[in-house]
């Protein structure tokens, strides 16, 4: 059998064995035939509340947050659809639209003419979060279970606070999009910090697919209804192809609930039992540019691993670990997975990264993780705890031979996009 694995911008094709192959894909959905006219019927009748026309006045400050270039989000559709609207309203020096890059770098000048587009950044101001520049955060309260809220001076001086992102499955807190895309999006390190500490992620509840009674998104959706801060969202989801399939406006709370029902049917899909073998991927370009966001994938695989199984997950990792941030120096600080758990778990105070360190390290110590990647040697890979092949197909043959003859391997050839449960695991989770 031969499968298309999404690496890269060009994919990756890998041989494996036919009668011991189960393939798990995002249900397929075609992509809207006219995605602005879907946009703007959102826009224009949301799931909750006034239409954004309603909304804004004129002479009004407006902040749009966007997501940064990690995330596949239609930015260069659904701006320009929020900017369409509010034509003749508010004047267009009077908007600014803010990457929401919580922790992450903020996005360069190429970068971000690419994900809006020369029209969008010639007419609109367009600014890069930076949740370290104490100058621009403003201190809004303590909120939620104990968490410091900082948020951008941007965001916090706008009449009209608009989110715009997509929804899918989420590694930790559930989904992504709706109110992420001001906390953290938006959030200083400190709220961000908290938001992301060892309780929290080491919560059974802080996994895909559950927003309500997962920590981590419970207060996500606290401080940004402490704080007043959105006031209108807009969300899509995407199929496969990251072509839009559904748009979703109006009030935060509501339109996102509405969104991730949406996503849940497009992106969960049951299996019948565990796999000695999962390859999984990050779902190619752009999501698959590091290591860092690659352990979305490989949580994606972890959901259906065996106990001592292992997973091997293909991601191009063109900007390497990265190297901005903290993620490789928590990796390299402590000697196995396990004592990377030790070491978070008893650290009094949360350092940037250690949440994606601590999700890799807790599905190390149960399995296998390895790699397959063009820009990461395998000496590198070796210090953060993982293996390297170069040959997919040969290394998955050589696990189920090793596993014994009734053992299965389970393919995610677009990785997060679709996170598999055992079906039989979650009826007993219900009772």
């Amino acid at each position: 059998m031969r499968v298309q694995l999404a690496y890269g911008e060009q994919g990756l094709s890998v041989d494996l064995p036919d009668d011991r192959t189960t393939v798990v894909e995002p249900r397929y959905v075609p992509g809207a035939e006219d995605p602005a006219a879907v946009l703007r019927a959102a826009l224009r009748e949301p799931v909750v509340g006034p239409p954004l026309r309603e909304i804004a006045r004129p002479g009004q400050k407006v902040a749009i947050s966007v997501c940064d270039g990690t995330r596949a989000q239609p930015r260069d559709l659904m701006v320009p659809a929020v900017l369409e609207e509010l034509d003749g309203i508010v004047d267009r020096d009077d908007v600014v639209i803010l990457i929401a890059t919580g922790t992450h770098r903020g996005n360069t000048e190429a970068e971000i003419r690419s994900m809006l587009g020369d029209d969008v950044v010639d007419s609109v101001h367009v600014l890069n979060h930076d949740a370290r520049d104490q100058d621009s955060l403003v201190w809004m309260g303590t909120h939620g279970n104990g968490v410091p809220v900082w948020l951008d001076r941007h965001w916090v001086d706008a009449d009209v606070r608009i989110t715009t992102g997509f929804v899918e499955p989420h590694f930790f807190a559930g989904f992504s999009g709706g109110p992420k895309l001001a906390v953290p999006g938006l959030a200083g390190l400190e709220t961000v910090l908290t938001l992301h500490d060892a309780e929290r992620i080491g919560s059974p509840q802080a996994v895909w697919g559950v927003c309500e009674g997962n920590p981590v998104h419970d207060d996500i959706r606290a401080v940004v209804a402490a704080v007043g801060g959105v006031h209108f969202g807009f969300d899509v989801t995407l199929n496969r192809e990251q072509q839009v399939v559904g748009a979703f406006a109006g009030e935060l709370f509501a339109m996102h609930a509405a969104a991730r029902e949406a996503a849940r049917e497009l992106a969960m899909a049951p299996v019948p039992e565990r796999f000695d073998v999962v390859v999984t991927t990050n779902s190619g370009f752009p999501l698959d540019q590091n290591l860092y966001q690659a352990v979305k994938g490989i949580s994606a695989a972890a959901t259906v691993v065996k106990d001592g199984g292992a997973i091997i997950c293909a991601a191009e990792c063109r900007d390497g670990f990265p190297n901005h941030g903290s993620y490789r120096e928590v990796l390299e600080s402590a000697a196995s997975p396990q004592a990377l758990l030790d070491l978070i778990e008893s650290r009094p105070k949360t350092v940037p990264d250690q949440w994606q360190v601590q999700v890799q390290a807790k599905i190390q110590t149960r399995a296998r993780v390895i790699m397959h990647t063009a820009y990461l040697s395998d000496h590198a890979l070796e210090a953060a705890h993982l293996e390297q092949t170069h040959d997919i197909g040969a290394t998955v043959r050589e696990l189920l031979d090793a596993a014994g003859p009734d053992a299965r391997v389970c393919v995610l050839p677009e990785g997060p996009q679709t996170i598999p449960y055992v079906s039989s695991e979650l009826l007993a989770d219900a009772r």
